[in-house]
């Protein structure tokens, strides 16, 4: 069985071969996922700071994920993750123990659950509905964010290869 890391690099390697249908910036140094861990008061989980650290942000085959970056125009805010985030907790009242890193496309958010650490630091995924208090009413998508993101990318790839 493979780790959530393993995973995370077998995503990397699949966005790296699929260039023609994949985007994704430069990448993220310790000191900006620090301070994006600073300003959301929790950690991420290994498989997640793994594509961090290479893309920052990315999407691939109509995947996008909003990991970590910044742009000239907002200086040194960090967006993607952290600022919608911080926005959920502000503006819908999510749990500050959940981290966005994906919408649903339906109105709900993907989140990484940091309450629910497993041995290697993984959170599970999770979707959270704005108004949504009850943990166990929301839908669980993984145990963790490096092999939901490989196989959520894989079957994008595949779809958008064969249909082309």
């Amino acid at each position: 069985m493979m780790s959530a890391v393993e995973d995370s690099e077998r995503l990397i390697e699949l966005v790296r071969a699929n260039d023609d249908i994949a985007n994704h910036a430069d990448g993220c140094d310790t000191g900006t996922i620090t301070a994006a861990e600073r300003d959301l008061s929790v950690m991420f989980p290994p498989s997640y700071r793994r594509v961090i650290e290479e893309f920052g942000t990315w999407d691939i085959a109509g995947e996008e994920f909003l990991g970590v970056y910044q742009t000239p125009a907002m200086g040194q805010k960090l967006l993607g993750s952290v600022t919608e985030t911080l926005d959920a907790h502000s503006q819908y009242g999510m749990p500050s123990d959940l981290i966005v890193v994906m919408f649903d496309g339906m109105g709900g958010l993907i989140v990484l659950d940091s309450s629910q650490a497993d041995q290697e630091g993984e959170y599970p995924i999770l979707v959270w509905n704005p108004g949504v208090a009850d943990r166990q009413s929301m839908e669980r998508l993984g145990d963790d964010f490096g092999s939901f993101a490989l196989s959520l990318c894989q079957r994008a790839v595949t779809r958008w290869r064969e249909s082309s």
